[in-house]
């Protein structure tokens, strides 16, 4: 497939009416009866009237609590924002700075109103000067850090330019699968260069599943979608291969180097692997074998990582991928042997 570079970068009430007392009636011997009608009339007034004031009276009870809430929370707010203001005010420089970047996202409107009413309601003018220059330090620091991390993500798809730089051809086009086979060992090369430089970082991860999920959904770019997932597949394959589990003193652990083995794999020999590995098939590890240390590893995984990472779930999902596929296998195998 051939594409060109992508640009990484009032309620109703029913009741039910009395009869006409005019009306034909089978008991001509009520002689009271337009008195009778007119009681219970006016007793049918009351009835509707207790009934509706009973119904307002809920809904008066409904809005003062749904008001009470809202009051409840917008104070809350005011007294979080205020704890930060005053965190802010007794602040050092470097501390200020920390408060900042720790608490961003809680510098919306919000903070500014309530920093706005609080400096017009000094008695002194030193008191009112001293939030003025607070409110144009915090602005100062949150632009830094909005402007720096702008600079993370253009540095990231910076990096990720590098990685596919291998598989971008004069014209700056892309070919996938490559023309050339030495492109994707290139890559590799490039993810291994600078992962020891520290380039692969959150960032980094963050920009690679952001461009393969818009890949995704835009349906119509396969090619670049393979290419992404390339990506994460070596960076997962590198990462995992650095710690070896294979060795126990001097005993070689064949199911750890087996496993150890297919994470280093390009991901489209893993079949051929697991068919010559695997005991159903012409090797000595048995899949009840191969799913414990895939089990293992993906708990040290979890253990070794950040919580809620990119790092954690690109690396787990890759394991968790050559368990699905030696499931699979093995599944093919025993059908075989049946």
């Amino acid at each position: 497939m051939k594409m060109n570079v992508f640009c990484i970068s009032a309620s109703s009430y029913t009741y039910s009416s009395f009869p006409n007392p005019h009306s034909s009636s089978p008991y001509p011997q009520l002689q009271h009866a337009p008195l009778l009608n007119r009681k219970i009339h006016i007793l049918s007034k009351h009835r509707l009237s207790l009934r509706r004031l009973t119904l307002d009276s809920k809904r008066r009870t409904t809005f003062i609590c749904a008001a009470n809430q809202e009051a409840e929370e917008a104070f809350k707010k005011t007294v979080e924002i205020d704890k930060l203001i005053d965190m802010l005010r007794e602040a050092n420089p470097p501390e200020l700075q920390k408060l900042v970047v720790e608490n961003i996202l809680a510098f919306n409107p919000g903070f500014w109103i309530r920093l706005a009413a609080r400096s017009d309601t000094c008695k002194s003018e030193d008191d009112k000067k001293d939030y003025e220059e607070l409110a144009t330090t915090v602005m100062k620091v949150v632009d830094l850090v909005v402007h720096k991390t702008k600079e993370k993500i253009d540095s990231a798809t910076d990096v990720l330019k590098g990685v596919l730089k291998p598989v971008i051809n004069d014209e700056g086009e892309i070919h996938w699968p490559p023309k050339d086979p030495q492109a994707l060992t290139l890559m590799e090369m490039e993810i291994n260069q600078r992962e020891q430089e520290g380039q692969l970082d959150e960032g980094f991860l963050a920009e690679v599943n952001a461009q393969l999920r818009q890949a995704k959904e835009d349906g119509d770019k396969p090619g670049l979608e393979a290419m992404l997932q390339k990506v994460l597949q070596l960076y997962a394959s590198n990462s995992l291969s650095k710690r070896s589990y294979a060795m126990k003193g001097k005993e070689v652990l064949k199911d750890e180097q087996f496993l150890e083995t297919i994470i280093q794999a390009p991901e489209q020999e893993w079949n051929n692997i697991l068919i010559r590995g695997l005991t159903i098939g012409a090797g000595d590890v048995s899949p009840e074998e191969l799913y414990a240390v895939l089990k293992k590893r993906i708990e040290r995984t979890l253990i070794r990582t950040e919580g809620g990472s990119y790092q954690q779930r690109i690396l787990t999902e890759y394991l968790k991928g050559i368990e699905t596929r030696a499931y699979e296998i093995a599944q093919v195998l025993q059908g075989k042997q049946q």
